[in-house]
């Protein structure tokens, strides 16, 4: 036993990554401490070597050394791929056959922000794992201080080839237009497009951690409005965009409406599924009911689950599927790919679909059954009271025999549609969202989640504006 002692702070600890405010709630000394406890996780285990990679955030240099300082004091060699997208650093643990694998990373929180999400033998490493690293630090649980070693590896190259050869268009040349968002995913994104047939347009490409043009999350409408409109000044087929550290995606169709995460994978799943009838495609518990029920139609086997990148994984490593998505624009590739998240990845199966397509993407978002729904409203309620709120909603439901799916949260199902609330795992918020065929059932299910809010003694969220087609 050793000496080393630390205490994270509690909120930095979540369900599947570790994340906070730089300065504080995490700090380079937590970084160091993750190495550390990490690294005694794989060295323990046998492991020898973990990859490390971080974003272009302002603090992630420093945060990346102290990382890497860490799990040298474990003894082992640390594979440093640098800055780029968190799905690249995937790809090094995967490919480099590393025994775990570290992004530094904020993902698409505001810029003050990072954290750091973790794969241990190219598996999610999530939930009770993440405590067990608070656990091991506080009573100081890690192995005897070593000398490992560290060593720069450029994977770059080989990550875009490996992308650029799962490219299947047809003869269609596309025209695109790109927004990174000034995220790590940009420079890739450069040596990508340059691989790809079509004309290629890309706003932002430069990796800055202030963010300068917009914020990266490309599920908020108004950080797509400069792509739509570049798409429209193009007369593009479509327009992709990344958030911060490129494991989501968003996507713009031809007339500048934008493919929600759920129906961009209908989009893929009928793809996937023609060569892989009968799959399972899983989506999480925010997605749209006319998902699932295009999935069935295309001859897949929908499944609904918890929100999470960690948790999707898990499961369709647990189901064999091959395709997964959340509304959040995580999407999952196991088909020829390697079940992670990766929007640069996404992108490009996408692209190959458009290119073989008779008519736009556009008719294709068209032709999708039309329901009024709102799009995921996210409000704040303290972390310690958050998961109080939604088992208190839970009692009350079931007392009044509602119909409640249960997975993550609650989805109530009623004669107008369903309604979801359920507790954010990386935000101190709450989540709620609702789904139905008409305006009038859409404002009956909205006033049931504002009733239920109320008897937990929490404002209702500002539905204003909140009706939409989808």
């Amino acid at each position: 036993m050793t000496a080393f002692h630390h205490r994270f702070d509690p909120t930095s600890l979540r369900e599947y990554d570790i994340r906070g405010v730089v300065g504080r709630t995490l700090r380079p000394e937590d970084a160091f401490a993750i190495g550390r406890c990490f690294g005694s996780i794989v060295a323990r285990a046998g492991g020898t070597k973990v990859a490390v990679g971080y974003d272009g955030r302002l603090s992630s240099p420093e945060m990346e050394a102290q990382l890497v300082a860490g799990l040298r004091a474990c003894g082992l060699e640390v594979m440093r791929i640098g800055c780029g997208p968190t799905p690249m650093l995937y790809y090094a643990a995967k490919v480099l056959e590393a025994d775990g694998g570290i992004m530094v990373t904020g993902s698409h929180n505001p810029p003050d922000y990072n954290g750091f999400k973790m794969v241990l033998a190219n598996k999610p490493f999530f939930g009770r794992q993440i405590q067990e690293i608070g656990r091991m630090a506080a009573e100081g649980d890690v192995v005897p201080s070593a000398v490992g070693t560290d060593r720069a590896v450029d994977i770059a190259d080989d990550y875009v080839a490996r992308m650029a050869r799962d490219y299947d268009g047809g003869a269609r040349p596309l025209k695109v237009v790109w927004d990174p968002g000034n995220g790590s995913g940009a420079e890739v994104l450069k040596k990508l497009v340059a691989k790809l047939p079509g004309q290629h347009y890309v706003l932002n490409g430069t990796i800055d951690g202030t963010f300068p043009a917009h914020h990266p999350d490309p599920t908020v409408p108004k950080n797509l409005v400069q792509l739509i409109d570049e798409v429209a000044r193009e007369k593009a087929d479509l327009g992709i965009a990344f958030d911060g550290d490129a494991d989501r995606i968003g996507t713009v169709d031809d007339e500048g409406h934008i493919l929600f995460g759920d129906q961009l994978l209908v989009v893929l799943a009928r793809d996937v599924l023609k060569a892989r009838p009968g799959a399972t495609i899983i989506a999480d518990v925010k997605a749209s009911q006319v998902l699932f029920d295009e999935v069935a139609k295309a001859g897949g086997t929908p499944l609904m689950w918890k929100t999470g990148h960690s948790l999707i994984k898990a499961k369709m490593a647990e189901t064999g599927s091959p395709l997964a998505g959340e509304m959040s624009g995580h999407v999952f590739f196991a088909d020829k790919w390697y079940g992670f998240d990766d929007a640069l990845y996404s992108a490009v199966r996408l692209l190959g679909i458009v290119a073989r397509m008779e008519g736009k993407l556009s008719a294709v978002r068209a032709a999708l059954p039309q329901v009024l729904n709102t799009p995921e409203l996210r409000f704040d309620c303290a972390d310690t009271r958050k998961f109080e709120v939604i088992a208190e909603v839970k009692t009350r439901l079931a007392e009044a025999g509602a119909r409640v799916q249960d997975v993550d949260g609650v989805r109530v199902l009623t004669e107008d549609g369903w309604w979801l609330l359920r507790a954010s795992n990386t935000q101190a918020v709450l989540v709620a969202r609702a789904e139905a065929a008409s305006e009038d059932g859409l404002d009956r299910l909205k006033a049931q989640i504002a009733e239920q809010l109320e008897a937990s003694g929490l404002a209702a969220p500002d539905f204003s504006g909140a009706n939409a087609g989808h």
